[in-house]
């Protein structure tokens, strides 16, 4: 398996944000502090055992994914890369603004953008691309564990490329709020979700950020260690 630590780019708002607060008091971890936080009554309500069906997006704090969790190449060092997250945090771009709302993924639950944004899945094509030379070259135990029958020829492909399958046109935005539910589940935690996320009054979230998570062995949670604002 992939040593570690492990370290991950990814989309998380400012810990002061509403999103922030509204994502970490769901999985009952806050990434920003490295706290765990009381689960809130309103999903145990629900769902009794909203401690199990929110364990999975718990391990990574709340996010959205843009360069996929990796050991570091072994010529590579945590201050290289904190460096060059700040220089492509430092390079103008358009920032990806999104109209989010609640909704099932593959089978779990998260915030996603309504509508497809272009300049977002640049953003997440770009971190793919600038920030791999960082990433430890796939072993054949994590290629396995990828379950690589299981996806599409394009998906394998980007999976030995890229070292994670849902990269480029298979990219998704989306910032995990449970783990995978069957459709008879999902309904009543939807809607549970949906009431706390309208009550934040998001009509938009700029990607305008990303930060640099590190997950220490397989046991600990991820945590932020770096912040940056894109520059506009």
């Amino acid at each position: 398996m992939t040593g570690f630590p492990r370290y991950a780019i990814y989309y998380a708002a400012d810990a002061g944000d509403a999103l922030s607060r509204f994502g970490a008091e769901l999985l009952g971890y806050d990434a920003h502090a490295g706290n765990e936080l009381p689960l809130p009554k309103d999903a145990l309500q629900v769902a009794p055992d909203w401690r199990d069906v929110s364990a999975d997006p718990r391990k990574y704090g709340f996010h959205a994914t843009l360069k996929a969790p990796m050991a570091l190449a072994p010529d590579r060092r945590e201050a290289e890369l904190l460096a060059a997250c700040a220089a492509f945090a430092g390079k103008t771009r358009a920032i990806p603004i999104i109209h989010p709302v609640v909704d099932a993924i593959s089978g779990f639950i998260a915030v996603i953008p309504a509508e497809p944004v272009g300049e977002l899945q640049q953003l997440a094509a770009d971190c793919t691309s600038d920030f791999d030379a960082f990433r430890a070259p796939l072993t054949a135990e994590d290629r396995a564990r990828r379950k690589p029958d299981g996806l599409s020829e394009r998906q394998r492909a980007y999976l030995d490329r890229w070292g994670y399958p849902y990269v480029m046109e298979e990219f998704r935005f989306h910032m995990t709020l449970t783990g995978r539910l069957d459709a008879a589940r999902r309904e009543p935690i939807i809607e549970m979700l949906r009431k706390r996320f309208a009550r934040l009054c998001l009509d938009t979230i700029a990607v305008d950020r990303i930060a640099l998570f590190r997950q220490d062995n397989a046991a600990s949670r991820f945590r932020i260690i770096g912040e940056w604002a894109l520059t506009r």
